[in-house]
């Protein structure tokens, strides 16, 4: 560094005139912070900071590394990184770091010295942590042992200052000196003699203590071990052996081996080996070879029952002399332990109603093997319903995510997998067998939406037509249906009294005998309930429909067959072939084709004579009259359903026959009978003209009333024309009676309205009826018909 300032300043005389021979020193302390400002470098070296930027000013270090920068905008040096004294220097008594601050324009260059001092971060520490001296009893006072010196990479004030043994004792005292900077010698002296018998063994601490502020100190711990008289006892290679072995290492495997050495001959250098008393009895699980040494392992070895083994091996030679070493063995885990899963609580069966969150089971997952081999997952194998939930530590609830329906799936199995984290890994499984228990949460569910059931009329008493059937998709009591029957409609107040329901299998009977022509049909309505609490129904409506039998004859209602005398039907001598007679009129009780009817000619006065149509029982001409025809026909009608069997009935129907004139071909009637047939005659066209002559008489009336009262009108008026006015008497063979029809036309004005024009009933007196044309008195002379307009009175012969 000197050869160095000298060739700078030389340089300088030679050629340069602005270079400083005498450097600036500054000093800092050591694990300073980077950034800390070291001094005012412009200052010291009579330079404002404006020119440190014009003359671009920059420090140079010989060996490239800037532990330093420079602030050219203030002219400071500061720290560029933390600075470590005994890293830069060692144990150098001095720590200066140079470097030269050069100005190039003019060229100008100031050399600095940095000098860093120590500070007290080093603690003292011994090479040993333990140390064990093998002393003789009856040992020569003042007997020296050295020990291995500390070490403090500190300097100065803050290396070692002194030695001392904690706690004291009085057999031994601590001597250090220097012998050089970095050499030191400590040695116990021994101030009084050891008694094995005594104390066989001493242990202390040896403190070695620096002199920094606050002080800092290390120790190692001093074990004297008190030999019986012997020129040399075995000594070992070290005084503590350690080994591993594997958890899993086959019986026989060698741990290691321990080594003593004697610097005596014969059979006092003869040297065995065995475990203390205590060890052999204590670990049992190795073995020691008393001639080589070898430590054996003589069982298996499980890690999770004993990690470590600590024994001490004796070393004896032949003079009995011996000495000690300790031996650590660690036991190495493998991953030979799977998981264990240890459950605390289960709850099942589990209510179908429990809700989210509802916990079912709490487990601990264990593995007794440790580090990355004892490391556990804990997961579930396809699982929507459950999930784990970590409660603490390694302690796992299993708990419900969804709500749960025992009728879609009655039983969950649940799967928990735990698995460590070895190589490679190893699994353990549990299965939880989830039971869920019914509730009555489903009403019983009919197996169709109706139900139609048909029963024949005149069925037997508690007669079997049906049955409901529901079903229930809980179980045990909740899925138990029973049957019972509802009003039909909130009116009424008991359900019907013909129909019953067995309460266990829903059969469905008919208490009494029904009859279709009264009853056609009935609904009912069947509840079926469970038996849970609260109970759950459902309802459902039964149509009983009546099916018809055949158990009604035909009723014949034209022409009726209980009057007395009976009616007959008038056929004039022009009919012609096909015309009508007349019509039997029947009806059937029953439905369907038990009232379908069918009309058939039974027996005739004169067979081939008339026709009855099979289905409209109209009885028509088949050929035309002739003389010889008798003029009194009578026809029975077979009126027959079409049921199974069938049934029937049979009209009767009187025909008379007139051939000419009225009066014409019929039977020859005594002059008593003769006259009371024209009398009743007189009579019947007496009151027909009678009733028209008044009504006639009544209409003009009521119209010149109302034509009077509206003599202001300027038209609208009521005529009465009679050339309008007709009456006639017509004969026809229409429907085989002989009608007489008078026809009244009346023209009115269009402001008459319907108020203000009435038909009057004639008052007129009954006559008795009298024979006529042939007529007996038992038979009732055929109606008249009156028409007015489009509106017909009907007149008995009144």
């Amino acid at each position: 560094m000197a050869a160095a300032r000298q060739v700078l300043c030389l340089w300088a005389l030679l050629g340069v005139s602005r270079v400083r021979c005498e450097p600036i020193r500054y000093s800092v302390a050591e694990e300073s912070e980077s950034g800390s400002v070291v001094a005012d470098v412009a200052e010291d070296a009579g330079l404002a900071p404006a020119q440190l930027s014009a003359r671009r000013a920059r420090i140079v270090s010989p060996a490239g590394r800037h532990h330093f920068r420079l602030e050219r905008s203030t002219g400071r040096l500061v720290l560029a990184e933390r600075l470590d004294r005994e890293q830069m220097c060692g144990s150098l008594p001095t720590c200066t770091l140079t470097f030269e601050l050069l100005l190039v324009d003019p060229l100008q260059i100031v050399p600095v010295e940095v000098s860093v001092e120590d500070i007290n971060d080093h603690s003292p520490v011994f090479p040993d942590e333990r140390v064990t001296f093998n002393i003789p009893e009856r040992g020569d006072q003042g007997s020296r042992f050295p020990v291995r010196a500390a070490q403090d990479l500190d300097i100065g004030i803050n290396d070692i200052q002194a030695y001392s043994i904690h706690p004291e004792i009085e057999f031994f005292t601590v001597s250090f000196q220097t012998q050089s900077v970095n050499d030191m010698h400590v040695d116990l002296i021994l101030q009084k003699s050891l008694d094995r018998e005594e104390q066989p063994e001493l242990d202390f601490t040896l403190l070695a203590i620096d002199g920094g502020t606050p002080p800092r100190s290390g120790s190692t711990q001093i074990h004297i071990l008190v030999l019986d008289v012997n020129d040399n006892a075995p000594t070992f290679t070290q005084k503590l052996y350690l080994g591993q072995i594997l958890e899993n290492a086959p019986e026989g495997s060698v741990v290691l081996r321990v080594v003593a050495n004697d610097a005596d001959v014969g059979i006092n250098g003869d040297i065995t080996y065995d475990f203390s008393q205590a060890g052999i009895h204590k670990y049992s699980d190795f073995a020691v070879d008393p001639k080589s040494g070898e430590i054996r392992v003589m069982k298996s070895l499980d890690f999770e029952t004993t990690q470590k083994y600590e024994f001490s091996v004796r070393a004896v030679d032949g003079g009995g002399l011996s000495s000690m070493c300790k031996v650590v063995v660690e036991v190495v885990d493998v991953n030979d332990n799977a998981p264990e899963v240890v459950v605390s609580s289960f709850s099942s069966p589990l209510p179908e109603n429990a809700g989210p969150g509802t916990v079912v089971a709490i487990f601990a997952i264990r593995d007794q093997d440790s580090g990355v081999n004892g490391e556990i997952s804990c997961a579930l194998e396809d699982q929507l319903t459950f999930t784990l939930r970590s409660a603490f530590k390694n302690y796992y609830e299993l708990v419900t995510v969804s709500t749960l329906d025992r009728e879609e799936r009655a039983q969950h199995i649940v799967v928990v997998t735990a698995a460590d984290a070895g190589s490679p890994p190893l699994t353990t499984t549990h299965t939880f067998t989830v039971e869920i228990s019914d509730i009555n949460d489903n009403a019983p569910i009919f197996n169709q939406t109706s139900y139609t059931m048909f029963v024949h009329e005149n069925n037997v008493p508690s007669m079997l037509i049906g049955a409901v059937n529901a079903t229930d998709a809980d179980t045990g009591p909740n899925a138990k249906v029973s049957y019972s029957l509802l009003p039909a409609y909130p009116a009424e107040q008991v359900p019907c009294s013909c129909v019953s329901v067995n309460s266990e299998n829903g059969h469905v009977f008919v208490l009494r005998p029904l009859d279709y022509e009264k009853l056609k049909q009935l609904e009912v309505v069947v509840s079926a309930a469970d038996a849970g609490s609260p109970a759950l129904s459902s309802n459902i409506t039964v149509r009983l429909v009546v099916v018809d039998e055949n158990d009604n004859a035909p009723l014949v209602l034209h022409p009726a067959q209980d009057s007395s005398p009976p009616s007959s039907e008038l056929v004039p001598a022009w009919a012609e072939v096909g015309d009508l007679v007349s019509k039997v009129v029947a009806v059937d009780a029953d439905s369907g084709q038990n009232s379908w009817l069918s009309y058939e000619l039974l027996k005739a006065t004169e067979p081939g004579l008339f026709a009855v149509g099979a289905q409209s029982g109209e009885v028509r001409l088949r050929r035309p009259l002739t003389d010889r025809d008798a003029v009194k026909q009578k026809l029975i009608v077979l009126v027959r359903d079409n049921g199974q069997p069938p049934l029937s009935a049979t009209a009767v129907l009187s025909v008379l026959l007139l051939n000419g004139l009225w009066d014409a071909q019929l039977p020859q009637q005594s002059p008593a009978a003769e006259h009371e047939d024209s009398s009743l005659t007189t009579y019947l066209i007496v009151s027909l003209v009678f009733v028209s002559l008044l009504f006639l008489v009544s209409a003009v009336a009521f119209v010149v009333c109302k034509l009077c009262k509206r003599k202001d009108l300027s038209s609208g008026h009521v005529l009465y024309d009679a050339s309008n006015m007709q009456s006639y008497v017509a004969d026809g063979a229409t429907a085989g009676t002989v009608p007489h029809t008078y026809c009244y036309e009346l023209s009115l004005t269009t402001g008459s309205g319907n108020s203000e024009f009435k038909f009057m009933k004639p008052v007129l007196p009954s006559l008795p009826a009298q024979p006529v044309l042939g007529y007996s008195d038992t038979e009732e002379f055929p109606p008249l018909p009156l028409t007015m307009g489009d509106e017909a009175l009907d007149s008995h012969g009144t």
